[in-house]
């Protein structure tokens, strides 16, 4: 008898399997973003901040598995020897802190007011605003009470006020947990996203640079808060005017001003949907690779190179390992270093010295529009700087001319006033 029919016996006791079931695709995942992160290397968590970083540059694969692993990049390219200038200084947080804690000051009163005033004037004023406890344990207790309290409001009515919610959002296949600095239940059930930021509003206008990493930051959350409305039913509505919150001129008063970020929003949403899958990346991977700091230099840089960057000139600004990406980029000649828009306009040349190339006619298809234009500009630069030379031939001369005329001139003046003189 076989061992499956001995075990199927009735009179028989079953044996027990030795083999654990496998394990789910979500605990694998787990289990190999652990893997790469270091086992002993705690999880970064990945904010709206770095989110729509990473949403502005959909095809760099390697932004996508760091931040999907809870690297810390900064560390990271401390240990790769390019230490990154990216990231708010330990004053301004401190002062956004302190700036931040004025503004929910008495439960929250003066946000109110100024909600109320920039965004619902009809509404009825927020005298009694509820301030529910969203304490709970572990981001996904924080995520599930965020919501049930959001509910909670939109049932009882009135002006509520969640400082500090929990929301999740999928990132490439992955949950990223964001916590916005507020969100406010206005009387008839809708949602507003609260950013309080600590650059200052000059004469009623700040700085546009920052204004739109804002509003950029700010589409993250309401991308999210629309996932949780959309699990109630009615959907409480979403606004896309959110409360931007900063301080007035060079006072520490707070001021307001409404932020449309219906843009911001669609393109974060399609370029999110763009990112390839973390699962994805992470089965191209070579088996071993890890990205704790600690390791060797050596073999830090190989685990790093072994996923594809897309690099450009914004990655400055955004990204901790900007400076390694870039001298890598520029180590292999890339065309990327030049930027999205020089990148984009060169087709399939990928390299400089492709470039060069085609442009000097020693490669390269001539039906290539881009080949083409290269060519064509490389004809005008030449034609440019022969004229230039012919120009600048003509030009010395005459002015040597000049210059010997002027001279001689000089000369005769001298002597004629020598015979005039006694």
């Amino acid at each position: 008898m076989s061992e499956f029919h001995r075990s199927a016996s009735p009179g028989l006791p079953s044996q027990p399997n030795p083999t654990p079931p496998p394990p789910t695709r979500g605990t694998a995942l787990r289990h190999r973003l652990a893997e790469l992160r270091g086992p002993a290397v705690p999880a970064k968590a990945l904010d709206a901040r770095a989110l729509a970083a990473l949403a502005a540059n959909p095809g760099c694969r390697r932004r996508a598995i760091l931040d999907g692993a809870g690297v810390d990049k900064t560390a990271l390219a401390d240990a790769l020897g390019s230490p990154s200038a990216f990231g708010q200084s330990q004053f301004a947080l401190t002062r956004g802190n302190a700036f931040e804690a004025k503004v929910k000051a008495d439960g929250g009163a003066e946000l109110l007011r100024l909600v109320r005033a920039g965004l619902d004037p009809g509404a009825e004023p927020a005298e009694r605003a509820a301030v529910p406890d969203l304490t709970a344990g572990g981001p996904e207790g924080r995520t599930a009470r965020t919501a049930l309290a959001l509910r909670e409001a939109v049932a009882a009515g009135g002006w509520a006020l969640l400082d500090h919610p929990m929301l999740a959002l999928e990132v490439a296949g992955s949950p990223a947990f964001l916590e916005p600095d507020a969100v406010v239940v206005h009387p008839d059930g809708s949602w507003t996203v609260v950013e309080i930021k600590s650059f200052p509003m000059l004469d009623g206008s700040a700085d546009p640079a920052k204004v739109g990493a804002a509003a950029r930051q700010a589409a993250v959350y309401v991308l999210a808060l629309e996932q949780v409305a959309a699990r109630l039913t009615p959907a409480p509505r979403v606004r896309h005017d959110v409360l931007l919150v900063c301080p007035k001129d060079f006072a520490n008063l707070p001021t307001a001003a409404a932020v449309d970020v219906r843009r911001q929003r669609a393109v974060t949403a399609r370029q999110l949907a763009r990112l390839t899958r973390i699962q994805d990346i992470a089965d191209t991977l070579p088996e071993g690779t890890c990205f704790a700091p600690d390791l060797p230099a050596e073999q830090l840089t190989a685990a790093v190179d072994a996923v594809p960057a897309a690099y450009a000139p914004e990655c400055l600004a955004a990204c901790e390992l900007a400076f390694h990406c870039r001298q890598r980029s520029r180590a292999a000649d890339e065309v990327t270093a030049l930027g999205r828009a020089a990148r984009a306009e060169l087709g399939g040349l990928s390299t400089v010295e492709d470039v060069l190339s085609a442009a000097r006619g020693e490669s390269g298809d001539p039906a290539d529009p881009a080949v083409a234009a290269l060519r064509r500009a490389a004809a005008l630069r030449a034609e440019a700087l022969g004229a230039g030379a012919s120009a600048g031939a003509s030009a010395s001369a005459s002015a040597g001319a000049s210059a010997g005329y002027g001279i001689g001139t000089q000369g005769f003046g001298v002597g004629a006033q020598g015979v005039t003189c006694p």
